[in-house]
């Protein structure tokens, strides 16, 4: 009886607001897209693309065509893209900037506003707020949370504030020697930020104060994995108070029932990202929660796959429905596009963007024989 309560005030809530975060938001964007964004590393370090590549089709049905390839900054290794569909932004891999980008409305491209300091090292993931006036962005490297302004124009303005996140490492000798925050999207409803660290085994959530440009940690500020899990991603349930984090090193997913008022994680399930007759070594990196809210998806590396969990409605629990394999290595990202209908999965290792049709019933994926070519691929978004 209590969850059908918290699930109603949870459907109540959700309903009434609007939401800032336009790499997730379905009800923004139901069609098919007609452009998308393709981030790469671009150090020889940890790869060899040459930066942002766009692409157009003028409908659903045409394959896509490079538009223009964006090189000027090193390491685009994660983007975003403002909900009206004018502005782009991305971090920079081993860097300590963030930078904005115009969207031309007729052709896609992009060309860059300007670039401001996150006043930390290695932006692994960042995401716009509800109001759209702030970018929050994780710096793996340095164990902080930055919040930008972004001004009218889409430029971003100076730090508005930098949270250090607190806690004792994991155990992993080489994983796990500080705080490594590697993400950092909004929930649902737009109020919280949530932020998975690798290093010290925690999921925590924030709160923007968007009177003050302030990180408002919650109460309690984070909830804690398995020692050694190190949580990487998390995605949330559409219509349900579920949410789903990913852990890198022990090759999970943790299901948890997510308060969307106080902001509290409390874990349900914790189940293997492979399947029992896999002994090879493995990672984990991206997690995404189908519009109908009936599966949950999870990317392998090792394993090169993409995990299919059907999820129980009424409780958030995960059944393993099965794997595809991603045609190539290394699955750091993959995505469903804004309809739910397409899925790509990102191979850095392999150098290409293999495009999945889902099956909106059974949740599984089918290869459509379009493959983008696209060196040392990280982050894609769509508009």
């Amino acid at each position: 009886m209590q969850n059908d309560i918290a699930r109603r005030d949870f459907l109540a809530r959700l309903a009434a607001v609007t939401l800032g975060a336009a790499t997730r938001s379905w009800a923004a964007q139901p069609a098919a897209p007609r452009f998308m964004y393709i981030g790469s590393f671009t150090d020889g370090g940890r790869g060899h693309g040459k930066g942002i590549s766009v692409y157009s089709r003028p409908n659903g049905a045409s394959p896509w065509t490079l538009v223009q390839v964006f090189g000027d900054f090193p390491d685009p290794s994660f983007l975003c893209i403002d909900r009206q569909g004018r502005f782009l932004y991305s971090s920079h891999g081993e860097g300590t900037e963030a930078t904005a980008y115009r969207i031309d409305q007729a052709t896609g491209s992009i060309r860059p506003l300007n670039r401001q300091a996150t006043h930390g090292r290695n932006g692994t993931h960042l995401a716009i707020d509800a109001t759209g006036r702030f970018l929050a962005v994780s710096n793996y490297a340095t164990g902080t949370l930055a919040l930008l302004r972004i001004d009218p124009d889409g430029s971003l303005g100076p730090l508005s504030d930098l949270a250090t996140l607190p806690g004792e490492p994991g155990p992993h000798r080489t994983q796990q020697t500080s705080s490594h925050p590697h993400q950092c999207p909004f929930d649902r409803t737009g109020r919280f930020v949530v932020v998975p660290d690798k290093g010290l085994d925690r999921t925590f959530v924030y709160r923007v104060d968007t009177s003050r440009g302030k990180l408002v940690p919650g109460h309690p500020p984070s909830v804690a994995s398995r020692p050694g899990a190190a949580p990487r991603h998390v995605d949330f349930h559409p219509t349900a108070p579920f949410a789903y984090v990913i852990n890198e090193l022990d090759s999970t997913m943790t299901a948890f029932h997510f308060d969307p008022e106080q902001g509290v994680f409390k874990p349900l399930q914790t189940i293997s990202t492979l399947p029992s007759t896999y002994t090879g070594n493995n990672s984990t990196a991206e997690v995404w929660v189908a519009p109908s809210g009936r599966f949950v998806y999870g990317s392998n590396r090792g394993h090169d796959s993409i995990v299919v969990f059907a999820i129980d409605r009424t409780t958030g629990l995960l059944t393993p429905v099965g794997w595809e394999p991603t045609q190539g290595r290394t699955p750091r990202y993959f995505g469903l596009d804004p309809s739910g209908t397409h899925l790509y999965a990102a191979n850095q290792n392999s150098d290409t963007v293999v495009i999945f049709r889902v099956d909106q019933q059974a949740g599984t994926l089918s290869p459509t024989k379009e493959v983008v070519t696209v060196a040392s691929p990280s982050t894609i978004v769509f508009r």
